[in-house]
């Protein structure tokens, strides 16, 4: 290996082989970059090894899963309305903003890190927007910017304190938790209220695509997998290195297409009263699956989203084959401060106002789906759907809880349940797999 390699940045080989490499080792940087082993020569050898990886204690998402089924079974059966058009649309636009919190806050947590402030961080950029778009106010478009460079302002402070000055990020977001809800009550006042007046902010929770619209959604969505796939098998084939069965990528590309079909048909259905009919995808899913699919990318198929990986699983090896672990820790905590303000949007648009609580509550939910849904406390193994998945598993408890008139102190000891569970998988599983975080 060249000296110019050994001082400069990992290479995205190198950071593969970070990603890959045992705790406590330094890998050998000229491993080649690869997306996965892709060693099963047909679907039952594919499938064997996926099992291979449970029983070791990777299950991911597997158990979220598991336990979505089983409560949408269990709601369905209690309450006739849980799987009417109505609600699972409701169930949707009510998920919006946790769902995005949930993947805000993934970036930190690969870091083995934690955010604290991601709630309060949307609550104040949100109660700035909403002050600043009141009548004869500023235009909505450039108040959001505002909003923005809030989020993204936050994000810096923190990650200077965390990545800089070696301040541990449980203390300095616990500090602009408390902080920023002083800010916000300043901003809006005690007791004070303030309307969302910008109609395109209220139509990304309220108002639905064309029917035909939902339909496309799904193609595109089916074909952009599809390329990526592709592209990800041609990468392989120029490196030399074995592509997993083609039959693999078809069967995840149907169970996606029946599960989206399944989903557009019940959201096209008409929902509405008798005065109105009511159809069509909320506007706020192809933007989320936007972010989704986005931000999938950028973790599994850039240097920075590599980096985040190899910092989590072991950052003293990244450090030693050239990785700048302070830049990626900052650009992380911005990354998700930014986020959460994305996600603070889909919260006002969803309530219609802005208070000096707003965004208080809903950190802990995102911190709970992000690790129900298999992100791992520790740092080094997670994915963004998974945070998508935990999050729709707590919104179906709270929704489901909600049909069926229990008070609200009953979601929140389901949800501390929930979560105390999934640590403990996670934590099991970690030892299972002989992971310890150094």
């Amino acid at each position: 290996m060249s000296d110019k390699t050994k001082k400069g940045a990992l290479t995205s080989a190198q950071a593969a082989a970070v990603v890959d490499a045992p705790v406590g080792v330094v890998p050998d940087p000229d491993t080649p970059n690869l997306l996965g082993k892709g060693m099963a020569t047909n679907v039952w050898e594919y499938f064997r090894a996926y099992l291979q990886r449970v029983r070791g204690g990777e299950m991911g998402a597997l158990p979220a899963v598991a336990g979505l089924v089983v409560l949408m079974v269990i709601f369905t059966f209690a309450d006739s309305h849980f799987l009417t058009e109505r609600n699972i649309a409701n169930l949707f636009t009510q998920a919006a903003a946790l769902v995005t919190l949930g993947m805000a806050l993934v970036f930190v947590l690969l870091l083995g890190e934690i955010d604290l402030s991601a709630g309060v961080t949307f609550g104040v950029s949100m109660a700035v927007f909403v002050r600043l778009t009141q009548p004869d106010g500023m235009s909505w478009p450039l108040a959001l910017l505002v909003a923005l460079g809030i989020g993204l302002f936050i994000g810096f402070t923190i990650g200077f304190f965390v990545a800089k000055v070696g301040v541990p990020s449980f203390v300095v977001t616990l500090g602009l938790f408390l902080g920023l809800q002083g800010v916000m009550l300043m901003i809006i006042g005690a007791g004070g209220t303030w309307r969302v007046i910008p109609e395109p902010i209220k139509a990304i929770q309220n108002s639905n695509m064309p029917v035909w619209a939902g339909w496309v959604l799904l193609v595109v969505v089916l074909a952009l997998l599809l390329g990526v796939s592709l592209w990800d098998r041609s990468r392989r084939a120029k490196s030399g290195a074995p592509n997993p069965p083609m039959a693999v990528t078809w069967i995840k590309l149907g169970a996606i297409a029946v599960v989206g079909g399944v989903v557009v048909y019940f959201l096209n259905a008409d929902r509405g009263t008798a005065l109105k009919e009511l159809r069509g995808v909320p506007i706020v899913v192809p933007i989320v699956l936007a972010l989704l699919l986005i931000g999938t990318f950028v973790l599994d198929r850039t240097r920075y989203g590599r980096y985040l990986y190899a910092i989590g699983g072991n950052a003293e090896a990244a450090r030693r084959a050239g990785v700048n672990v302070t830049l990626i820790k900052w650009a992380a905590f911005c990354t998700c401060s930014v986020l959460s303000v994305v996600a603070g949007i889909f919260f006002v648009a969803k309530v219609g106002s802005a208070d000096a609580s707003t965004g208080r509550d809903i950190v802990l939910s995102g911190v709970a789906a992000a690790v129900v849904g298999g992100v791992s406390l520790f740092g080094g193994r997670g994915r963004l759907i998974q945070a998508v998945i935990g999050a729709t598993v707590i919104a179906v408890i709270i929704n489901g809880l909600g049909l069926l008139n229990l008070p609200n102190g009953a979601n929140l000891a389901v949800n501390g349940v929930v979560l105390i569970i999934a640590a403990t998988v996670d934590a099991l599983a970690r030892k299972r797999s002989g992971g310890v975080r150094t």
